[in-house]
């Protein structure tokens, strides 16, 4: 019997995942084993989940736009899908579908592969946004040592809520215009929204305050180099661009569903940046 793992979301055609996955099955040798995309509309999520295991699915990851509804329809959840109120990874368990939630590890895991002298504990991180992803950048720095938190958003009462909501223990809010200030001291700087983006404008913050020492990074990979990334590297900053997350983020759904941990190799870097078009340096 083959066992049988999909990203859901909608729209879904332009999902790596499958990408990933795959290289793994063939790289460890699991000859019973298919990673497949699945387009699930709004409406269709609910009889998804319930069919997943009919259909001879053993497992799933999750995107856009189902992550928190996923949540909110399965009746199980690990430590830090329960804290973010979001799903996604997808596990079949002796009770059940669990929800799982990887995007902080991945983060996380990125920053220690690419800058392994980088410590969350050496300093205060800085967040520009407070979205989804901020959610779970913040959860896992906090978790990974970083001794405050400080939150850059346009709309204040969206970043007041987000701390609120993960009870962070040290966290300070700042307006946009007062960027800069939040900057000063800093270990680490990350964009968690889509600013940068291709098609989309750059962020805008000034980065003279910010310590040359400091570690930029952006959860933005296309391009590979955003507008961000550049003015850090170019003022001498160590950069981590976003790519890594996607990879690292992978690691432990491969593992749970089909036992072997994978790696996350430059040759799985090289062919996801093919896919992209993008060169590997």
């Amino acid at each position: 019997m083959i066992r049988k793992v999909c990203v859901i979301g909608w729209p879904i055609a332009h999902s790596r995942s499958p990408l990933i996955h795959n290289y793994w099955i063939k790289t460890y040798g699991i000859d019973d084993a298919v990673y497949e995309r699945m387009a699930v509309p709004p409406g269709d999520l609910t009889l998804t989940l319930r069919s997943l295991n009919d259909w001879g699915f053993i497992g799933a990851n999750v995107t856009v736009p189902h992550k928190e509804a996923v949540f909110a329809s399965l009746m199980r959840h690990d430590a830090v899908a329960a804290r973010l109120k979001a799903v996604n990874t997808i596990v079949t368990t002796p009770s059940g579908l669990e929800g799982r939630n990887t995007d902080g590890y991945g983060f996380i895991a990125n920053l220690h592969d690419r800058a392994p002298d980088w410590q969350a504990k050496d300093g205060p991180a800085v967040m520009i946004g407070a979205g989804g992803a901020a959610r779970a950048i913040a959860a896992a720095l906090e978790s990974d040592g970083a001794p405050e938190i400080r939150i850059v958003n346009r709309t204040r009462t969206r970043a007041v809520a987000l701390a609120a909501d993960l009870d962070l223990a040290s966290c300070r809010i700042y307006d946009w215009e007062n960027a800069p200030r939040a900057l000063e001291g800093a270990n680490l700087l990350v964009n968690t929204t889509t600013l940068g983006m291709k098609g989309e404008k750059n962020v805008d913050i000034p980065l003279d305050a910010l310590p040359k020492a400091a570690l930029v990074t952006d959860i933005v990979y296309t391009p590979l180099e955003t507008g961000l990334l550049k003015a850090a590297a170019a003022r001498g900053n160590p950069v981590v661009d976003g790519l890594g997350m996607l990879l690292h983020q992978a690691v432990p759904g491969f593992e749970a569903w089909f036992g072997t941990r994978p790696e996350v190799t430059p040759e799985l870097r090289a062919l996801v940046l093919a896919d992209m078009g993008v060169s590997a340096n």
